[in-house]
């Protein structure tokens, strides 16, 4: 069987991890069997809907590289297909035209509530054969009365419905337009989805779903619901937690596969191994594995796991992604190899790409003043004879290079017999501005002879004032 599973989000809000996870599930599953990843846009609640939240779903997904093969199709231009089938549904008797008002179904409500009975809609338009003047009404799917459905969940195991407890749900409103459940059965039909990975806030609809499926005489997909993301507190994941917009990672200095491994890890496991590349989850990730319980996002962790990846990756990865940090900054670089060489010279202690550009500033930017705490303390009056010597040492090197630069630091403060840190943080000031830089070989290396040598004379110039 040919695998097709489909991410299929609502444009009504911002595209949060809760939505991230469930795309990578789908994602990673049809990967690891060379199936079809389906990116479906159900836009079909127009009053909430925007094209806002549309684009960020589609940025979120190009960003994260969860690349789609089919779509991004959109409900909203599926219309005359979901009118073809309600139309069909209500020629075979398998839908009806309720009349009832909303004073009349709320009646309805109350005199069951009153009865201790669970509110449903009680078929009363099911058998009516002529119209109510006057009123347009709904189209409600003739849902079987007697029976049970079994959802058969890949994540859950078989969980069994009675048909009685599931009313006729509206499949039309009365102004004709479709509703979600039932535009979502049309369009997993009509696109052949065999796997459904999807959070089990829809576990409830997925008997009705079902139900409809087999009126179409489709196939009746695989489910897996997926349990939902706790905050730390157990509590709901609100924007206090970090449930935020996927695009807000980016903008902080996370790797897109960074945050995609701290989902996967979020009820699923492979032994204890926490650190996974793409290329890992997609041959490791089984959406069976997946626990059942709640999982709960721990930013920490979030950040712990960016930091790895900082760590491992390529200095040429890091400067594609370090790139617009520094823009939002303000610095614009049109050397990638010089970038290279920053990321690689940073990326042993940054946890975010946000990070490393803040810290990477002095690299590409003239450092015009110090930091006034860094100055007072490094580039004093006693300053004045290790910036001096090293000054000398370094503009007589043949060979601007990591090894040489570090031979000509520790020399100058084996003859002074000062400590490295004497020597190293004036220098370190000097040319950042700050106290904050990577190790200063691999700073003046990236830095280059010219503009060494000028930051130093100006801090050494700078040192001589505080006399």
């Amino acid at each position: 069987m040919a695998i097709r599973t489909r991410f299929a989000p609502s444009p009504t809000g911002m595209l949060h991890i809760g939505g991230v996870r469930t795309a990578l599930f789908s994602w990673l599953y049809a990967r690891r069997h060379d199936g079809t990843f389906i990116l479906r846009i159900e836009d079909t609640d127009r009053e909430r809907s925007t094209d806002e939240a549309t684009q960020v779903i589609l940025d979120g997904m190009q960003w994260l590289g969860l690349n789609a093969d089919e779509g991004p199709f959109y409900q909203t231009r599926r219309m005359d297909r979901y009118r073809e089938v309600i139309d069909q549904f209500l020629a075979a008797g398998k839908a009806y035209h309720c009349y009832c008002s909303k004073e009349e179904l709320e009646e309805m409500r109350n005199r069951q509530i009153a009865a201790k009975q669970k509110p449903r809609y009680d078929g009363t338009c099911r058998h009516r054969t002529e119209p109510r003047p006057g009123v347009s009404p709904v189209v409600r799917f003739k849902n079987p009365l007697e029976g049970s459905v079994v959802v058969e969940d890949a994540i859950h195991g078989n969980v069994v419905f009675d048909n009685m407890e599931l009313d006729d749900l509206i499949i039309a409103r009365s102004d004709g337009t479709p509703t979600y459940n039932f535009c979502v059965v049309v369009d997993d039909s009509d696109m052949n989805c065999t796997h459904v990975i999807r959070g089990d806030d829809h576990l409830n609809n997925t008997p009705r779903q079902i139900n409809m499926l087999m009126a179409l005489g489709a196939k009746i997909p695989m489910y897996a619901h997926v349990p939902m993301i706790l905050g730390q507190d157990g509590a709901k994941l609100s924007k206090r937690h970090g449930a935020v917009s996927v695009l807000q990672y980016r903008e902080e200095g996370f790797l897109p596969e960074a945050l995609l491994n701290y989902l996967v890890r979020l009820g699923w496991s492979h032994g204890d191994q926490e650190v996974f590349s793409m290329q890992e989850m997609t041959q490791l990730f089984d959406i069976k594995d997946v626990n059942k319980s709640a999982s709960a996002f721990n930013p920490d962790k979030l950040l712990w796991l960016n930091q790895q990846h900082i760590m491992r990756s390529t200095p040429e990865h890091l400067a594609k992604y370090l790139k617009p940090q520094l823009a939002a900054l303000g610095v614009n670089v049109t050397d990638d190899r010089k970038l290279a060489a920053v990321a690689k010279s940073q990326q042993e202690r940054a946890k975010t790409l946000k990070e490393m550009a803040q810290n990477s500033r002095f690299f590409f930017e003239d450092v015009t003043s110090y930091d006034e705490k860094a100055a007072k303390k490094n580039l004093t009056a006693e300053a004045v004879a290790p910036l001096s010597a090293v000054l000398a040492k370094l503009s007589a090197l043949s060979e601007w290079v990591a090894p040489a630069l570090h031979d000509a630091v520790n020399q100058t403060a084996t003859e002074l017999s000062l400590g490295m840190g004497k020597v190293a943080q004036p220098i370190r000031v000097a040319v950042s501005g700050g106290t904050v830089s990577p190790p200063i070989d691999a700073t003046l290396e990236v830095l280059g002879r010219e503009v060494t040598l000028a930051r130093l004379e100006r801090a050494l110039a700078y040192a001589r004032g505080q006399g």
